[in-house]
């Protein structure tokens, strides 16, 4: 069950830690950012794609100076990879901050940075710092909505015809393809939100039955728990090849040059 949002329709005064009026009195929220993954298909062309170079600073950078500029969090977590990786993305890392380090899957990431969460939170961004282009007003908008329904993620509807094959392959031949109802299918993205109790409880499950999961959604649909889903109308790509990295410069390149001058 999913309900579908656009950022518009979701506008949220910043919250105290950002200078405005916050309309979350009461309450805390904190950021996970997760920058331990392994990053094997970009590996030839960058050693850490997290600290690759974009428009003249880390890519980790990015998504950090997101968070601070809309002020949605009061803490943060920062999943990484070793010591080294650590100190480097101390440089970027708004404050109060707790580092954990990162396991061996992106689930197990996710459940360490969970049991480092403070007390008095109560609501949890989760994000993948392997997509830069995150937007203060989404992480606003995001904010307002989990509110109110409890689970949100930023997502956008799939243009491409989706075909499903019977079995794993990477080069199908001969198959009796399925193709998918392309008006029914999201590409999920981050950051997702969740109430810190549903998020808890989700990974607890996930971790007690052994259960693989790829985003954080998942885990709490598997508690029958309904999800937002809240429409991004910009581009916001994870790096994942040496090509996204040139792809996500030019967007931002581009975004630069559409802004207004003031």
């Amino acid at each position: 069950m999913a309900a579908f949002l656009t950022p518009q329709a979701s506008r949220l005064t910043p919250h105290a830690s950002g200078g405005g009026r916050s309309l979350l009195p009461m309450s805390r929220t904190a950021a996970i950012l997760l920058a331990a993954g392994q990053g094997r298909r970009i590996r030839e062309a960058v050693a850490d794609k997290i600290l690759a170079p974009l428009a003249g600073r880390p890519v980790f950078a990015h998504s950090a100076a997101a968070f601070a500029a809309s002020g949605v969090a009061d803490f943060y977590v920062v999943v990484h990879r070793d010591a080294r990786q650590s100190l480097e993305l101390s440089c970027y890392t708004p404050t109060p901050a707790l580092f954990v380090r990162g396991g061996r899957e992106r689930q197990d990431s996710v459940a360490n940075a969970l049991a480092g969460l403070p007390d008095d939170i109560d609501f949890v961004f989760i994000h993948d710092c392997a997509r830069p282009l995150i937007r203060p007003e989404q992480l606003t908008a995001l904010l307002k909505v989990v509110r109110r329904d409890g689970a949100v993620v930023l997502a956008h509807r799939v243009t491409d015809t989706i075909k499903q094959v019977p079995a794993r392959t990477d080069t199908p031949a001969r198959v009796r393809p399925v193709t998918l109802d392309r008006s029914r299918l999201w590409a999920i993205e981050t950051p997702q939100v969740f109430t810190r109790d549903l998020i808890t409880r989700a990974y607890a499950r996930v971790q007690r039955r052994g259960l693989r999961i790829t985003d954080d959604a998942q885990a709490v649909e598997r508690l029958g728990h309904p999800v937002t889903f809240l429409q991004n109308p910009h581009p916001n790509p994870k790096l994942t090849t040496a090509a996204d990295l040139a792809l996500v410069e030019f967007l931002l390149s581009r975004a630069c040059a559409l802004k207004p001058v003031a």
